[in-house]
């Protein structure tokens, strides 16, 4: 079995967590709503990383590399 077969995807909505994390990802909110708490939080005291981790995690997003609280991947693609 692969690897990629192995991996679930969420059931987060990606197209609201890329939405999220342009509009708030310097307040964490796109962290908060996949589950991460303790890296919200942090995210949020340091404003994203001065936008640094917010855009990167803006691409991870978008390339579908992202995973949840749970370890799935979320899909900013699915139903399109």
């Amino acid at each position: 079995m692969s690897e990629n077969a192995m991996i679930e995807e969420s059931d987060k909505d990606g197209m609201l967590m890329a939405l999220l994390c342009v509009l708030f990802g310097v307040f964490g909110a796109h962290r908060f709503y996949a589950g991460y708490k303790k890296p919200a939080v942090i995210q949020l005291c340091t404003f994203g990383g001065l936008g640094v981790w917010m855009i990167i995690d803006l691409l991870f997003i978008l390339f579908g590399e992202f995973k949840d609280a749970e370890g799935r991947k979320v899909n900013p693609w699915h139903g399109m």
